[in-house]
């Protein structure tokens, strides 16, 4: 039995060395994306090829729901970045955009074979299972042990070892281990316990009563509740986690709005919780995949069956529990992912995308529809095989096999981007930020005047703690108010829907969960959410 099981990792080693074509779709106005800056152009509607990796045989690719950059993994182990940088989060030791796939050189004594992609920080593991990780550390999210360097912008060596993979959330980081007792381990940000170890770390800062902090886990710690479990996938939304156990059973913890725990309530999860429908002849098979959104969790079951929850799409009710995505069924997904509100399959030999998408995430092409409901197939690539899929924040990345389709290939668009030495430093993009967020107050004002002033400035800083790339102490008191107001909701009227009105008025997260930087579609949500009646889906006004 033993050899068998060992010949089948060899099997399954192999076949992961296979590496394909990297395609993009979305926006590469890396630094413009989710923070209403007007119309973003170049915005990549097709799945393009990008110049410096044309050729190269890409095995992996991370991006994250909360993420405005990518990084790619080819099969000899070199890690490459691109992006948004503004917190060091490429790994090149600087804070330069960069349009075009770099090689992280820090990186090149090590062969990385897995990365995770959170909002302002990258995660990476080598394949001796070593993880290191640069970026946003101002939340211990690196998990190098200290919170002294708010930026590192050069990797720096996480306090793990027997590294197997790694998944990011906007401000927290998991780690998957093969030591025993300890399989999966979390740093960062512990505001809605995502980080499963039964608090939030929640104290009051010192200069109010009033205003709330959440103490940094710097230095990545072993879930105890499940350390007689044998954690095998994991996936992480902007403020939640969804893990597989070895015996398929779905755990899942953290924020709890809009249903995307799939525990039928809305209340915060600060420990790992087993997720009712997936346990006796339902537990998930070994191949099963799974993902996180903003706002939405999904996995496959039996037969390959997609089951969703959460919220699925901009308006209509929220899935509270898991549910059978009918239009996918009989397909055979062999990966998936999700971005803010879009998500990406690959299937058989198409790929397949849906949600709702601003700057042509989804790939359908320039004749092609925006968003979709259902999900669709991606045309331009249908008979491809697809190995990898990542969805970004405005973006979706796409490894297909070059096996008998070159000759396609070579029919696709190539984006070349821009220099290193041509994106725009951290001083610039940050002056950019105020200019254009005074502009989107008057862009906006024709679909949010009638929400009042409170509302509207309530709505600007949603978009500043969204980026959390204002100076720090606007962040600080961003994160804390909408910490108090969360604990607001979870200690006081628990029976009154428990927070949907927090999750519907900000953003489940606070920061980007219904559509960070969407304008018009947030305020369409919300009046939605007046308009429905529903009890449990607005907040009274105080």
């Amino acid at each position: 039995m033993a050899a068998a099981v060992e010949s089948e990792n060899k099997v399954e080693e192999k076949k992961s060395e296979k590496g394909g074509e990297l395609l993009l779709c979305g926006s590469t106005c890396w630094d413009a994306i989710g923070r209403r800056k007007g119309t973003l152009e170049g915005n990549l509607v097709s799945p393009t090829r990008l110049r410096p990796l044309v050729g190269v045989d890409i095995r992996f690719v991370a991006a994250g729901c909360a993420s405005c950059h990518c990084v790619a993994l080819d099969v000899e182990g070199r890690c490459y970045t691109w992006g948004r940088n503004e917190r060091g989060q490429l790994g090149h030791g600087d804070k330069l955009q960069r349009d075009r796939p770099t090689f992280v050189s820090e990186l090149s004594k090590y062969k990385i074979i897995r990365a995770g992609s959170g909002r302002s920080h990258s995660v990476v593991v080598s394949e001796d299972g070593q993880s290191l990780a640069f970026g946003w550390n101002k939340h211990g999210q690196l998990g190098s042990g200290s919170v002294k360097n708010e930026v590192e912008l050069s990797p720096v060596r996480c306090l793990v070892s027997e590294v197997k993979t790694v998944a990011c959330g906007a401000e927290f980081t998991v780690w998957l281990s093969s030591a025993e007792g300890a399989s999966i381990l979390t740093a960062g940000l512990p505001q809605y316990g995502q980080l499963g170890h039964g608090t939030d770390n929640e104290y009051n800062s010192k200069d109010s009563s009033v205003r709330l902090a959440y103490e940094p886990q710097p230095r990545p710690k072993a879930i105890a509740s499940l350390s007689g479990e044998t954690i095998v996938k994991v996936a992480c939304g902007t403020n939640h986690t969804v893990a597989v156990d070895s015996s398929g059973h779905v755990y899942t913890w953290g924020f709890g709005g809009y249903g995307r725990l799939g525990h039928r309530e809305q209340k915060d999860e600060w420990v790992p919780r087993r997720v009712e429908v997936f346990q006796r002849q339902n537990v998930l098979p070994p191949e099963a995949v799974i993902s996180a959104g903003s706002v939405n969790s999904s996995c496959t079951a039996g037969g390959g069956q997609l089951y969703m929850w959460g919220k699925i799409k901009i308006t209509g009710d929220d899935w509270m529990y898991p549910k059978p995505l009918m239009d996918l069924s009989g397909w055979h997904l062999n990966c998936m992912d999700s971005g803010n509100m879009h998500h990406f399959v690959g299937a058989d030999s198409s790929c397949i995308s849906w949600g709702h998408a601003q700057y042509g995430e989804l790939g359908y092409g320039p004749n092609g529809q925006k968003s979709s409901a259902v999900p669709k197939k991606v045309d331009i690539l249908e008979g491809m095989h697809v190995i990898t899929v990542a969805c970004g924040f405005g973006n979706s990345m796409v490894v297909v096999d070059r096996t008998n389709v070159g000759d396609r290939l070579d029919q696709l668009d190539i984006y070349d981007g821009k220099a290193a030495g041509e994106g725009s430093e951290e001083p610039e993009s940050l002056n950019a930020v105020p200019k254009k967020t005074t502009k989107k107050g008057a862009a906006a004002a024709k679909a949010s005047e009638n929400s009042k002033k409170r509302k509207k400035s309530k709505e600007s800083s949603d978009s500043e703690s969204e980026e959390d790339y204002e100076d720090n102490d606007s962040d600080d008191s961003e994160v804390e108010v909408n910490g108090e107001a969360e604990k607001k909701r979870q200690r006081g009227g628990k029976a009154s829907g428990r927070g949907r009105g927090k999750g519907a008025k900000k953003p489940a997260t606070g920061k980007k969960d219904s559509g960070r930087g969407r304008g018009r579609p947030l305020a369409v949500e919300k009046t939605l959410q007046h308009s429905q009646g529903k009890g449990k889906r607005g907040r009274p006004r105080k």
